[in-house]
């Protein structure tokens, strides 16, 4: 057999072995070596399904990356056995993400986009600038992943499989192909730099001039064909397909220019000038713009590559072998892991051996360990303390908590505000604007000097540029959604940043919201002749099948007083949500519930009671009224303390002029209890769980743009009724499907952040968007009346870029303190 890389290198990918361990396996009989467990698992795949051909294809040295061209193997990513590795199954429904070379402005999105939502089958295609990633989903039966790859590289651009794992190595090639080029172009510039002194000192003229000439055209011509080969392929792309791309009119112009200046040299035309010089130096310094460009937007999204630094790549499984570390994809739900005293937990899942504390930090916000045993779940990324612990696995990778939280991040950074929609409608018409112009340009000079109207159609080529535009809007949501899940805010997507920094009205849910949602009971008023330890035992029993909070702390007090109040005979039980429940129990007829609800049930009233019951209710204590037998004998008080941060995040919101208004199912006496403890805001209580998602919907025909706070479970119709939906989520609650804004760590204050986050957000990309539009409107004149020469051109337009990133940066700064 014959492999496609030396010695020195990973058999795979052809990178250099990292020092120290190596990865190595026995292929086709012969031992191999592999720079990462990536490279070495996409090669045992390769060769189980048949497929070594694929190395004996590829030539000799040659890196396995993104290639200019589609290899002939493209059908090996339709093959079960490959797409098990990256692809997410959803019946014939599949999603995929890719990473993909040459990405550069918002031309290459709406050409991404366009070029693969037009293809049959493809259900949605979305581009992440910042990342240069394509997260794709299709119709498995209607199109294959290779038809996809396909039609990215006749349109210029190679993908790959996104691995974190691999993918390190994929863009320090590409860097480095990209530096090899600027340092060629920046060869070359030196150069030339003396010849223009020569030339522009007067040495122009006699013999000199023609030996000036051609040496500028032999440094000229390599650097244009092998720094600014990006550009003039990409150029070329845009014709074939007839989708014009921003390398179009930057290829344009250093082609005519070089094409004009060769005419000088060739024919020795009197009185011309040649500008290789020209030519070379603007390569040089778009190219250097371009790697700028990159390196600001790897560390404006720096948060999300923080994240993907959380997730372990190995593990250490347990099985008939004993000991084996194997890389974690190739781990499965109920296999067993060791995790030793102070290592990643590489995994969800449940501890079945062993004790200690987990430093949950990165989840939970949580900065104290927190102590786990036999049975406790434990997640992906967190940290173990002091205890080896063996762990049945319940997932790995995307489908752990962790995973679950990158591949939020990632969507919202793909996804579009509707604010971009203006910027996507326009970039299409932008090179077309701009060859237009170029082409005015020119002929408005050309009577007048024709170099003079060459120099100025190849600025207004180079100036004009939609890139600092596209950007406004992708750069300012990726900030956002990354730092925003760095500091516990999850956001599903773009939209939401935009909809939230418009709302004016926040309605929040009273228990488990603004309330710690730990009912405890407070108080017990037995007028019956059992005692409060029998009384309270039946209660206990009747709301053991309840799911309630109220329900919960009923059950957990009739428990301290006989351990298993669920020995009680229960029969008949009936939960009606938002009144109570009745049950038969040890041959008596129970009712729990409101005072309403025992009337309705034609239950006299003790006027005692009902008495102590609206006192209990002023004190925000939340009653329950218990009859025995047809009669009101008892009531329970249970109470549930304020959140810490409740009070400071109700005046923040306060100053901020939001109109705030708590939803409770409770009594009303109860519910503006506690708003009085939070300093004063309108009150809708005794409201029923089915009811709420109407409330929501009034106060939007009001005129309201309305966010509702809850817990993401009984508040999920008025969670999605609401214009944005804000979930509390514990650590490992990141799937709460009916919320728009997850806050993770259970803090509530992080409302007031997210609110805050939105308005930055929107305002930068309102600054970013007027930063490029008045960068064209100041520049493009300029360039049209032959005031910038092409190198100032050159020199501007990845500047305008760096404006809108660095100013994008700057979002970071809300969370400076937190």
């Amino acid at each position: 057999m014959t492999g496609n890389h030396s010695a020195e290198g990973c058999f795979h990918c052809g990178l250099p072995l990292p020092e120290g361990e190596t990865f190595s396996s026995t292929v086709d009989g012969e031992p191999r070596k592999f720079c990462c467990f990536g490279c070495q698992s996409v090669c045992e795949a390769i060769y189980a399904a048949g497929m070594e051909g694929f190395y004996e294809r590829t030539p000799e040295g040659t890196l396995l990356a993104p290639p200019p061209e589609p290899p002939a193997d493209l059908q090996l990513y339709d093959m079960e056995e490959v797409q098990a590795e990256f692809v997410h199954e959803s019946g014939q429904e599949r999603e995929i993400n890719l990473l993909v070379e040459g990405i550069h402005c918002a031309a290459c999105i709406w050409l991404i986009e366009q070029s693969l939502n037009r293809l049959p089958g493809v259900l949605s295609a979305r581009v992440n600038l910042s990342a240069k990633r394509l997260l794709v989903r299709w119709d498995n039966s209607r199109i294959r992943l290779s038809e996809i790859l396909e039609r990215l590289s006749r349109i210029g651009y190679a993908a790959v499989p996104f691995d974190p794992e691999t993918a390190e190595g994929t863009l320090k090639k590409q860097n480095r192909a990209l530096l090899f080029r600027i340092v060629f172009a920046g060869f070359a510039m030196m150069n030339l730099l003396w010849i223009s002194i020569a030339l522009y000192s007067g040495a122009d003229k006699g013999e000199f001039r023609s030996l000036f000439h051609w040496v500028g055209f032999l440094l000229a011509t390599p650097t244009l064909f092998y720094s600014g080969w990006p550009f003039l392929r990409g150029a070329w792309t845009s014709l074939r397909t007839g989708h014009l791309g921003m390398d179009l009119p930057i290829a344009l112009g250093a082609t005519v220019t070089w094409a004009y200046s060769s005419w000088v040299t060739f024919t020795g035309a009197p009185n011309h000038e040649v500008y290789f010089d020209t030519v070379v130096n603007f390569i040089f310094v778009i190219l250097v713009g371009r790697h700028l460009e990159a390196i600001s937007k790897r560390h404006a999204v720096a948060a999300t590559q923080r994240l993907l630094d959380l997730q372990p790549r190995v593990a250490t499984l347990l099985d008939d072998e004993g000991e084996r570390i194997v890389p974690i994809r190739r781990i499965r739900p109920g296999q067993k892991v060791l995790v030793k005293p102070g290592a990643k937990i590489p995994v969800d899942g449940i501890i079945v051996e062993g004790s200690g504390t987990v430093d949950e930090a990165m989840l939970s916000g949580e900065s104290r360990p927190v102590e786990k045993h036999l049975g406790d779940p434990v997640s992906a990324g967190t940290v173990n303390g002091n205890g080896a612990l063996v762990v049945e696995v319940t997932g790995t990778l995307r489908d752990t908590a962790l995973g679950r939280i990158i591949q939020l991040v990632e969507e919202a950074q793909s996804s579009k505000a509707p604010i971009q929609c203006t910027a996507d409608r326009i970039v299409p018409w932008f090179v077309v604007a701009t060859l237009t112009l170029a082409t005015a340009t020119f002929f408005i000079w050309f009577h007048r000097d024709i170099e003079l109207a060459l120099m100025a159609a190849t600025s207004v080529l180079i100036i004009t540029c939609p890139c600092a535009f596209g950007l406004a809007t992708p750069m300012a949501i990726a900030v956002a959604s990354g730092q925003g899940a760095r500091h516990g805010i999850l956001i599903k997507n773009g939209a939401v940043l935009e909809t939230l920094a418009a709302i004016d009205h926040f309605v929040f849910d009273k228990t488990g919201t603004l309330t710690r949602g730990e009912m405890e009971l407070v108080e017990l008023r037995n007028k019956s002749r059992l005692p409060d330890e029998r009384l309270l035992a039946l209660a206990a029993a009747a709301e053991q099948r309840s799911e309630h909070s109220i329900a919960q702390a009923i059950v957990e007090a009739g428990q301290k007083h006989l351990p298993q109040p669920n020995r009680h005979a229960i029969e008949a039980f009936e939960a009606h949500p938002g009144k109570g429940i009745r049950a038969r129990i040890d041959d008596h007829r129970l009712l729990l519930g409101t005072l309403n609800w025992l009337r309705e049930r034609d239950i006299p009233i003790d006027p005692e009671l009902a008495a102590r019951g609206e006192e209990l209710e002023h004190e925000a204590v939340t009653v329950v009224h218990l009859a025995l037998d047809g009669r009101h004998l008892a009531l329970l008080g249970i109470a549930d303390r304020l959140r810490d941060d409740a009070p400071a995040l109700i005046e923040r919101l306060r100053t901020a002029g939001m109109r705030l208004t708590l939803l409770s199912g409770d009594r009303r006496t109860t519910a503006e209890a506690v708003a009085r403890q939070l300093g004063g805001m309108e009150v809708i209580a005794e409201v029923l769980p089915d009811q709420k998602d109407q409330v929501i919907r009034e106060l939007q025909a009001g005129g309201h743009k309305v966010a509702m706070v809850g817990d993401g479970i009984n508040d999920a119709p008025a969670l999605i009724r609401a214009d944005v939906g804000i979930a509390i989520g514990s650590g490992t609650d990141v799937s709460v499907e009916s919320a728009d804004i997850v806050l993770m760590g259970d803090e509530l204050n992080k409302t007031h952040l997210a609110s805050e986050l939105s308005r930055r957000t929107i305002r930068t990309i309102r600054q970013n968007i007027g930063l490029s539009i008045l960068y064209n409107v100041i520049m493009v004149p300029l360039a049209m009346a032959a005031m910038i020469t092409p190198l100032v051109a050159a020199i501007s337009m990845p500047i305008s870029s760096l404006l809108v990133i660095g100013n994008a940066a700057r979002i970071r700064t809300l969370f400076k303190g937190e």
